[in-house]
């Protein structure tokens, strides 16, 4: 198996898979390798990346939380793990009292419910929908669908240092984690990008030591140490850097795709 991170890893800093890379992708699946894009985004991003492409093949999204199946033209979600309306309420209230003035959306899914201050912060690229589509609410969470994620905005603190900042004041009951995207990410308990492959693998017979993962971000960490092979493009984060058996070239430069071609040459 070969797990790989999307944004700043498997694309390009335009956001695309380059054909290259598409190219690759095909040729190492067609050389027996299962290919998994493992990825925070939602189910309906990585659906309609797919659809530019041709992928066809397993997805990890939502940060370890939904596991898709894109053979068909409709994704199968074929694992889900929801957070508890109640712990989400009791998570978000704990974060309103520590940190004043932080915001949130729920996201399932289908759907993201945002507050409308949360709306107010957001641009397309952050979730690829845009704010007036979002669905608001005054008062999350909301129980009509089974919530993956949440997420946490703040006005005047950054992304990275509102996801610091909760890891530093103890944050407990959901697993925080940080895509290098505007907003902190928060999934079930226990739930990560590797318990997800981890549940993969054993679905489909593929040993630790047979798995090779690359990503560039902290939510890719734990599928970095995870792994049996860590690959790293050399655009990552100083923190994922350090966890590399290799670092491959830039995301731009299509270190994945190069990567993939040696495995297919190799075979």
């Amino acid at each position: 198996m070969f797990a790989t991170d999307l944004d700043g890893t498997l694309l390009r800093s335009d956001h695309t898979v380059s054909a290259r890379t598409a190219e690759a992708i095909a040729r190492a699946q067609a050389a027996g390798i299962e290919v998994v894009w493992a990825t925070a985004r939602g189910r309906h991003s990585v659906q309609e990346l797919a659809r530019t492409c041709g992928f066809r093949g397993k997805a990890v999204c939502a940060n370890g939380a939904v596991l898709l199946d894109l053979a068909a033209d409709t994704p199968e979600i074929i694992d889900m793990v929801p957070i508890a309306p109640g712990r989400a309420r009791a998570v978000m209230g704990q974060l309103r009292e520590l940190i004043p003035g932080v915001v949130f959306a729920n996201i399932s899914t289908t759907r993201i419910v945002a507050e409308p201050a949360y709306a107010a912060l957001c641009r397309f690229g952050d979730h690829q929908w845009y704010p007036h589509d979002m669905e608001l609410a005054d008062n999350l969470p909301t129980e009509l669908e089974p919530m993956v994620k949440i997420v946490a905005r703040h006005p005047e603190l950054p992304s990275a240092q509102l996801y610091r900042t909760a890891v530093a004041i103890g944050i407990v009951g959901v697993e925080l984690t940080h895509s290098g995207a505007a907003f902190l990410e928060m999934a079930a308990e226990g739930v990560s990008k590797a318990s997800a492959l981890e549940r993969l693998c054993a679905r489909d017979g593929i040993d630790l030591s047979e798995v090779a993962a690359a990503g560039d971000a902290l939510n890719d960490v734990a599928m970095l140490t995870w792994a049996g092979t860590a690959l790293v493009p050399a655009n990552a984060v100083l923190e994922v850097i350090a966890l590399a058996d290799r670092v491959l070239p830039t995301n731009d430069e299509d270190g994945v795709a190069t990567y993939l071609e040696e495995l297919v040459a190799a075979s």
